[in-house]
């Protein structure tokens, strides 16, 4: 005679799953200052990891001179731009201070009648412009002034906000060069948890997790670069002043996605205000076309990284940008990819269990 089966401990089962989820909580509540640093260097390491490599080999199997050039690359991010930006107002004192002695006396001049033209900006921007034109130097003064507070305030609201980031920004660096240097037993020790999980199927979607971030990685880097450039050959054939520190500051704004235009536009201004109308026309035309381009080029360079259909890819960057902000470029395809490469297999699964076939499209 079989012995029945031991009832069933509710309450022991409950107090466990509560423990745990407690424990859970505990170290999220922990570690939330390192959590956004640590995704960031994660993402980081993946996608630059073939690189690390590359270095490894070349310099003999060696993986601590290829972890410092890697991390020094990382630092260097950080650095020269602010260096250059730095370097580039001390420079330019004396032209910042003229141009805005011009401005005082002389106001804004009249805005050329072909912007009018443009489809649904154009003659907004030219009425507004003209508007502010014609009022002079002492309208225009009077017109700013009540704005020159709230933008005070916001630059020193800013100023913690960039302090803290540039503190995650460090915090990121030396997690990727943990990461860098022990990245084998970092992934082996995900890809065995996975499979504790799900099996074969959770290790084949770690993989295509690590694929979908690298191709997100080349996409949006190969985007930021290819816009800066060609915004930087633009502004350098207009005769823009510095236009090797706007590159620098193009690329940096371009990876944050908030695109060439913020320094392509002003140096737009800056020739029709220097007479300058031809070179602002065409850095004009440049500019549209510049700052479009990522609406088409990203999402190519992200499906030649990750084979996935294209609608997925341009709905998980857009949709994660809107979502979770930077970071969601990354977390929008890769959450995307993720839940259609399961819900394709259990389709398929379904239709094998059955002994059918899928229907037609």
């Amino acid at each position: 005679m079989e012995t029945p089966p031991p009832p069933r401990d509710l309450t022991r089962t409950t107090l466990a799953v509560l423990f745990i989820g407690v424990l859970i909580a505990a170290n999220l509540w922990i570690l939330k200052p390192f959590l956004a640093p640590l995704v960031w260097a994660v993402i980081i390491v993946v996608a630059s990891w073939p690189i690390l490599i590359g270095l490894e080999c070349r310099l003999g199997g060696k993986r601590g001179p290829a972890v410092a050039i890697m991390t020094l690359g990382l630092l260097a991010l950080l650095i020269v731009p602010i260096l250059l930006a730095v370097s580039t107002l001390i420079d330019n004192v004396d032209r910042v201070t003229a141009l805005a002695q011009t401005l005082e006396r002389e106001g804004l001049p009249p805005m050329p009648a072909w912007v009018s033209g443009i489809p649904l900006i154009g003659h907004r921007t030219a009425e507004a412009w003209n508007e502010l034109a014609s009022a002079g130097s002492e309208g225009l003064v009077s017109r700013l002034t009540p704005h020159f507070k709230d933008i005070v305030s916001w630059f020193a609201g800013q100023a913690g906000g960039i302090g803290m980031m540039i503190v995650q920004f460090l915090l990121t660096v030396v997690i990727a060069a943990i990461l860098y240097s022990r990245g084998e037993t970092a992934a082996d020790t995900v890809r065995r948890f996975v499979r504790r999980l799900a099996g074969q199927r959770g290790d084949d979607v770690t993989v295509l997790a690590g694929r979908a971030i690298r191709g997100v990685a080349l996409g949006v880097g190969l985007t930021a670069l290819a816009q800066s450039v060609l915004g930087g050959i633009g502004l350098a054939v207009a005769g823009v002043p510095a236009a090797t520190v706007l590159t620098a500051v193009m690329l940096l704004l371009c990876i944050a996605q908030l695109g060439p235009g913020l320094v392509l536009v002003p140096a737009v201004i800056w020739l029709f205000w220097s007479g300058e109308t031809l070179w602002g026309t065409l850095l004009l035309v440049w500019t549209v076309i510049v700052g479009t381009m990522d609406n088409f080029l990203r999402p190519l360079l992200i499906r030649k990284g990750a084979d996935l259909p294209l609608l997925l890819i341009f709905a998980g960057v857009i949709g994660g940008l809107l979502a979770f902000g930077i970071i969601g470029l990354f977390i929008g395809p890769v959450v995307l990819a993720v839940t259609y490469t399961l819900l394709g297999a259990w389709i398929a699964d379904t239709i094998a269990g059955t002994g059918g076939t899928p229907p037609p499209a």
